[in-house]
């Protein structure tokens, strides 16, 4: 009786070995298979022509009407992506060609290592420059990234204790403009100050990532976890005035994508400094995302979690009230799931699967024919379906070259979890 048990429990131990071994490799071939695709769209990609005056336009964007793919300048804070995304892809497949192309694009980038305009240089520099130092370092990375980072500082405004996003906001609810916003977005160039600080040796630059972080916790985070897209501050005195959206639906609504951000900020400052309530935020806004009653259930979230709801009211000069199709958004997914799948590695238990699990399922729905397009078509993008500013009237359901990112990014981290490998 009790051979028969032991034999019993060891067969049903090897079962589930071999069950979870056979799921692992499907989930690998997944990975493989999409990233496969992603070097020959990206191939096809690099065969077209730079757009605009003296040829300014080279970094992918998005995708213009006519199917056409649109090109911004190095300045555009995009820019930094599709350098990423190569570095990246030719990671993964060990593609000198796609390497070599990768290098060539981080280049491009090197003179907005003095860029001061707004906060986006963290986007720009540690997407293109970061990943190549990371992937395939060479001398002056290091000193690139370190000049990008007191750039980034130059915005840092004491007296409120933030990085300054914008120079100006004209309010979508008159003419009223506001002469110091900082929005949610910018909690994604904080990675930059904090390897800054690593290389440099200067805890200066940690201390202003951390500062920033502690502000947006304290100022533009709700009770919720849900967040304010922007927060005005008193240039005088440097006390916060009040919330509102550039980007989102209403006020007082969660814009998905600023949520997205939020989740991969307040996770990356946890990797960084170890502090709790970075975590604790980050996983806050995490379960925001994933229990939200009007998330689809392929987790790709509408471009707004309350858009045309009750009690949520767009500003008088916002577009948002003359869109009634509700739009997903790619590219929020995207970051999420990326976040999600480092999340996952800093919780345990129960936590641990639902962020894990969560990512997963927005992956393979992002990899579905839903949302990945076509070889050779979508402007030789990777993903259909992403909203940049409806408010604005602009890049609605189109490819963007951040929604490609993060996608990209997210299924590097993930075989990693599979080989059992750190992230970083």
């Amino acid at each position: 009786m009790k051979v028969n048990k032991i034999r019993f429990m060891a067969t049903l131990l090897f079962t589930c070995a071999l069950g979870t071994t056979q799921a692992q490799e499907t989930e690998k071939s997944f990975i493989q298979e999409n990233m496969e695709f992603a070097a020959k769209q990206y191939q096809l990609m690099l065969k077209t022509p730079a757009q605009g005056k003296e040829g300014k336009g080279i970094m992918p964007h998005s995708m213009r009407k006519d199917g056409t793919v649109s090109k911004g300048s190095i300045y555009l804070w995009t820019a930094g992506f599709f350098p990423g995304s190569l570095w990246y892809i030719s990671d993964f497949l060990g593609d000198k060609a796609l390497q070599d192309s990768a290098r060539v694009y981080t280049q491009y980038m090197e003179p907005c290592k003095t860029f001061t305009d707004n906060h986006d240089i963290g986007f720009m520099m540690y997407c293109s420059y970061g990943n190549a130092n990371r992937f395939a370092p060479k001398d002056g990375y290091e000193d690139i990234l370190t000049e990008s980072a007191k750039s980034l500082c130059t915005r840092f405004r004491p007296k409120a204790g933030v990085i300054q996003s914008w120079n100006g906001f004209r309010s979508w609810h008159g003419d009223k403009v506001y002469d110091f916003p900082v929005i949610i977005d910018n909690m994604m160039n904080l990675e930059l100050l904090f390897h800054a600080s690593k290389v440099t040796g200067n805890d200066e630059y940690k201390k202003v990532a951390i500062s920033h972080a502690e502000k947006v916790m304290k100022n533009q985070i709700r009770k919720d976890y849900s967040h304010f897209h922007i927060i005005y501050y008193d240039k005088e005195t440097g006390a916060p005035i009040k919330g509102e959206t550039s980007q989102g639906y209403s006020d007082n609504s969660c814009w998905s994508r600023g949520q997205s951000w939020g989740i991969y900020g307040f996770t990356l400052c946890y990797r960084e400094t170890g502090d709790k309530r970075f975590l604790k935020t980050a996983q806050g806004m995490a379960d925001y995302y994933l229990d939200h009653p009007n998330l689809p259930s392929d987790k790709v979230a509408w471009w707004d979690f309350n858009a045309w709801e009750e009690g949520y009211v767009p500003g008088v000069r916002s577009r948002a009230s003359i869109t009634p199709v509700i739009y997903r958004d790619a590219s929020a997914a995207a970051c999420t799931a990326s976040a999600l799948i480092e999340l996952s590695t800093y919780v345990k238990g129960a936590k641990s699967k639902k962020y894990l699990e969560g990512a997963k399922k927005i992956l393979h729905s992002l990899g579905s024919a839903a949302y990945r397009a076509k070889l050779g078509e979508n402007a030789n993008f990777i993903l259909m379906h992403s909203t940049g500013a409806i408010p604005h009237g602009g890049e609605i359901d189109v490819p963007l070259t951040y929604a490609d990112y993060y996608f990209i990014e997210a299924l590097h981290r993930y075989n990693k979890i599979l080989n059992n490998e750190p992230l970083f």
